[in-house]
């Protein structure tokens, strides 16, 4: 019985994913060879702040252009633009602050 409802809550996380971060930008992500982690590290060094960081990817999302892409030359030949985002903007609010969460570096620094 307990295999039995573990296997189920698992199932039940990966068909319905927990946050918006991971049900919109996940899935999309995935097939780039490029982390959604590095590609955090590429807003830091732009960026530098939280507060810029943020508010360079809010604005990119909404408004995408290879001029104001922190990817490469390359990844952008390769890759593309992005289509502009669809979520609301709550949901992108919420996406973004997920994302910042998740691959901010300092409190991870010691």
């Amino acid at each position: 019985m307990k295999k039995t409802v573990m296997t189920l809550m698992a199932c039940t996380m990966l068909l319905f994913p927990a946050d918006i971060f991971e049900q919109k930008c996940v899935p999309c992500h995935r097939n780039l060879p490029t982390s959604l982690g590095e590609m955090f590290k590429n807003y830091l060094l732009i960026y530098s702040s939280e507060r810029f960081v943020k508010a360079g990817i809010r604005h990119y999302l909404r408004n995408p252009s290879r001029s104001i892409s922190v990817m490469s030359e390359l990844f952008l030949d390769t890759y593309g633009i992005k289509q502009p985002t669809t979520l609301s903007e709550e949901e992108l609010n919420e996406a973004v602050n997920i994302y910042w969460e998740k691959f901010k570096v300092f409190d991870k620094l010691k």
